[in-house]
């Protein structure tokens, strides 16, 4: 596996890993224990996972205490962000509209971040700064 000092996570990676009846659960498992990069997310994809965890606020509250502890690290948007978010969102308007993907793809335009863990394709499509493909580091 390629080093890379800093990673994006997407909601989906995030979902698997703490919910133990995903399918991707032990792979996702196994990738994060493996990983020693520093991983950042957003406040939209901390949002997502926590919405799509409500059956079980036990396992929310996991994934809570590990974001509390700096597990991972997130990232705030500035308000300039929402006006390329809005860009986004009209250049990519045949897909689902999915704030918390786009907010990625802002973070990783202003930090230059290429490196993604994310089990959503959508990522293969999404371009940064209109050209450049995301790396993505996990693939089941």
């Amino acid at each position: 596996m390629t080093y890379y000092p800093v990673i994006l996570v997407d909601s989906s990676l995030l979902v698997a890993y703490y919910n133990a009846g995903d399918r991707y659960h032990s792979q996702v498992r196994d990738f994060l224990a493996d990983c020693t990069s520093r991983l950042v997310t957003t406040v939209g994809c901390v949002t997502e996972v926590m919405y799509l965890l409500a059956p079980n606020w036990r396992v929310q509250n996991e994934f809570l205490s590990d974001m509390a502890n700096g597990l991972y690290e997130w990232e705030p948007l500035l308000a300039e962000d929402f006006s390329r978010i809005a860009e986004l969102n009209a250049q990519y308007a045949d897909l689902p509209g999915d704030f918390a993907d786009l907010s990625l793809v802002v973070i990783s335009e202003r930090l230059d971040i290429s490196a993604i863990a994310t089990l959503d394709k959508d990522f293969d499509i999404s371009r940064r700064y209109r050209r450049q493909p995301f790396e993505r580091v996990f693939r089941p």
